[in-house]
């Protein structure tokens, strides 16, 4: 799937230039392999593919929005447009 806008600027640059200066150094190689994923997938359904990064949607007023876990508190969210095949609003995040 595409992605259409990424909320974090540092997973942004990491994205766009291979810059990891703005993520923490020991998360880099799993948020590398979760946004290949996410950019190689062709369906929601894949993302209960790899167990380990627990991939759910979350309720309440987040309802809709995709996370995937990068370490214990810290997740990849993101929504994704069915219609366009894209992905949305790709944040790294700590909504705990």
């Amino acid at each position: 799937m595409k992605i259409r806008n990424v909320v974090h600027r540092g997973l942004r640059r990491f994205i766009q230039h291979n810059d990891a200066s703005g993520l923490p150094p020991t998360v880099v190689e799993r948020v590398r392999n979760i946004v290949t994923f996410l950019q190689e997938m062709e369906d929601a359904k894949e993302l209960h593919d790899v167990p380990s990064w627990k991939g759910h949607q979350l309720t309440g007023n987040r309802k809709g929005t995709w996370s995937l876990t990068v370490t214990r508190n810290w997740r990849i969210t993101f929504r994704i447009d069915q219609t366009e095949g894209e992905i949305l609003d790709l944040d790294y995040e700590d909504y705990h």
